[in-house]
């Protein structure tokens, strides 16, 4: 496909191949009858920019608050005048739910919906229960036995949460899909099972993927997407397999009343697809992955669903696997209702950086230079901010191809060129030079010259090398793997058009090898899962700030401030200099700083939890900052550790903030805060 041309070519046959191609970058293929009939839609528009989050009644109906993946509630009960006032108003134990079914828990991460007079929510064995939003009583549990079934990838069957669908009309489920890959919704008030889905009530999920499956390497953990009337699905794919040969990512949509499969996405593109030529040498055959393992967006009103989507296997060498390798680390736009492709847009080509989409994007009303915008927003790993009209898939701003090193590892066949979002600014660090390093003082600052000596350092898509090349024992890689931003994604105000992104510089370093032949089939992979470079005294490697959070205006593509999150390593480097100063806050380096709870925004405030290395008993900090100035409006240590997404809503006319806990002498669960 040529990268250099500006130009739009449509059909309405579902295989054909229409690019959009703009400023030598973007990847765009349209159905035009479809597309224009909406744009003429758009046009029509006036100017100001509706609010389309959750309803005025202030529920949470899905899982970022609402299909737009906004993560915002019109609430504003709780305020920077009130909010050092709030206090534990209840506590719910997801242990002592599981503890009933005679099987040991094995983590909870689920954030709760708020649906009429109840919370549903999942357990850490995939239970699926109801409670009293005012008082966290337990109002009724189903137990699908989940923890029957083989343990799949990653972290067994711990899950993030339910979705809700309603026909509007008073028809109502609860759905849920879990990590013993069954697919089952629920009567809403009773917590019984619907015989009539599925056979018997439940979908096997392990059936209609094309391939035979090892249940060990496949995997549900987000909750599934509702869009009108079909279930959306993406996936967990074991990505330290050994093998070439793993399990597809494949993208599916099943009727929400009867259970049946509706359509299968191709993430790898099978024969005769669009876009197969990609995978060279027919590796579209056996490459696996390529999944949507965060959980997806939806326009109702278009009918599109939205999917990021995910690394190909294996993840970090793809000399198995030659070409661009549509659609991985793509976002794609679908037809909810039959699964007709719609729009790409591939944010790396032929990757081996591990930079998955890690979440769902954002969509958003924006106005650009007085022109309406029905915008969607992806974040990255590599801390860019893709921004597209969501119709049609047309970049907001410029996208460019730029030139990246070649990579050195026997077999591997980079793209030249990768895509860099002209606007919005990165919003975290990309790639090291010498510059980068720790300087808080000149002995701290020739330990980091030392320790650099021993590892590859270079921009953004700097490739990796087989561990030993050239005396190096591997590349350090920024943003490592969990990025930049990772599954908690970011958060907008449609009020304002403003995005809010918290993000990690947290260094990676990645070096291949060549394994053991007996036990795999590939020529490199992984040398090992988790290692941080080293530092100065124990120090990070890299300067300040470690974590941060970041405003972006949409309607400019413009940073409006940015600012550490956490103290981080503040009390050791005060007394490493030793002079009575103050570094101030660095922003928390630990792998928590990303993964401890994704943003929320209300009327007024921007809420963000995080987990920290304990200090006594303190795990966590709950944080309110001031949407326009990234001030800390308040502060507030908590003794366990958050691990949900952090959510709000309106009960007998209280405001509840609500976040899933585990850690420290807490038992996993929820913890509601409100007002006295």
């Amino acid at each position: 496909m040529n990268r250099a041309t500006n130009r739009v070519t449509a059909t309405v046959l579902p295989t054909s191949k229409a690019t959009f191609l703009a400023n030598s970058a973007v990847r765009v293929t349209a159905i035009a009858v479809r597309v224009t009939a909406i744009v003429a839609l758009v046009w029509s528009w006036s100017l100001p920019v509706p609010v389309l989050a959750q309803d005025a009644t202030g529920e949470w109906r899905a899982y970022a608050g609402d299909q737009h993946s906004t993560k915002y509630s019109a609430l504003d009960q709780i305020n920077a005048d009130n909010v050092a006032d709030l206090r534990v108003e209840w506590s719910w134990d997801a242990a002592a739910v599981d503890a009933a079914t005679g099987e040991p828990p094995r983590g909870f991460r689920a954030t709760p919906l708020k649906i009429g007079d109840r919370l549903y929510v999942s357990t850490a064995l995939n239970q699926v229960v109801a409670l009293d939003p005012g008082t966290g009583e337990l109002e009724w549990v189903f137990d699908p036995k989940a923890y029957e079934f083989e343990a799949g990838a990653h972290g067994g069957l711990a899950s993030r949460g339910v979705a809700y669908w309603s026909d509007g009309a008073g028809e109502e489920r609860i759905v849920f899909a879990t990590g013993g890959m069954q697919l089952f919704t629920l009567d809403p008030e009773t917590g019984a099972l619907d015989r009539n889905f599925g056979e018997d009530g439940y979908v096997d999920l392990m059936l209609g993927l094309g391939r035979d499956i090892d249940r060990a390497d496949y995997n549900m953990k987000s909750p599934p997407t509702i869009c009108g009337n079909t279930i959306v699905l993406g996936s967990i794919v074991n990505d330290l397999g050994l093998t070439r040969q793993m399990p597809p990512g494949h993208v599916r949509g099943y009727d929400v009343r009867t259970g049946e499969m509706k359509w299968i996405f191709h993430t790898i593109p099978q024969e005769e697809e669009l876009e197969v030529e990609t995978w060279e040498n027919e590796s579209w055959r056996y490459t696996g992955n390529t999944n949507v393992w965060s959980w997806m967006s939806c326009d109702e009103e278009l009918g599109f669903v939205y999917l990021p989507i995910g690394t190909p296997s294996d993840d970090w060498y793809g000399g198995h696997r030659l070409g661009d390798n549509l659609f991985a680390e793509s976002l794609v736009a679908l037809d909810a209702d039959t699964g007709e492709h719609i729009w790409h847009f591939q944010a790396v080509h032929h990757g081996v950086w591990d930079y998955d989409f890690p979440t769902a994007p954002n969509l958003v009303d924006i106005v650009v230079d007085g022109r309406p915008i029905k915008a969607v927003v992806q974040v990255s790993k590599q801390a860019f901010t893709y921004v597209f009209d969501r119709v049609t898939g047309e970049p907001v701003w410029p996208i460019e191809e730029r030139p990246v090193p070649a990579s050195t590892v026997p077999g591997e066949r980079l793209s030249p060129t990768q895509p860099f979002p002209t606007k919005p600014p990165p919003f975290d660090r990309q790639g090291v030079t010498i510059d980068d390093l720790i300087d808080f003082t000149p002995e701290l600052r020739q330990q980091a010259l030392d320790i650099i000596e021993d590892y590859v350092i270079g921009p953004i898509f700097t490739p990796p090398i087989v561990a030993g090349y050239d005396g190096k024992e591997g590349l350090i890689q920024v943003p490592g793997i969990i990025g930049g931003a990772n599954w908690p994604g970011g958060a907008v105000d449609p009020e304002t058009g403003y995005l809010f992104v918290q993000s990690a510089t947290y260094p990676w370093v990645t070096a291949l090898e060549a394994p053991n032949p007996d036990s795999s089939d590939l020529a490199y992979r992984f040398e090992t899962w988790s290692r941080q470079p080293p530092g100065p005294r124990g120090l990070p490697l890299l300067k300040p700030p470690y974590s941060r959070l970041t405003a972006i205006d949409l309607n400019r593509g413009e940073i409006v401030w940015q600012v550490p999150h956490g103290d981080g390593p503040r009390a050791r480097v005060n007394e490493i200099i030793g002079d009575g100063s103050d570094v101030g806050p660095l922003g928390w380096q630990a792998q928590s700083a990303v993964n401890g709870n994704a943003g929320l925004v209300t009327k007024t405030l921007f809420f963000v939890n995080q987990g920290i290395t304990p200090i006594g008993n303190q795990l966590g900090v709950m944080r309110a900052f001031d949407k326009a100035t990234g001030e800390v409006v308040w502060e507030h240590p908590i003794d366990t550790s958050p691990r949900g997404a952090l959510m709000t809503y309106l009960h007998e006319g209280k405001q509840y903030l609500v976040l899933g806990v585990a850690g420290g002498d807490s038992q996993p669960g929820l913890r509601a805060y409100a007002l006295p």
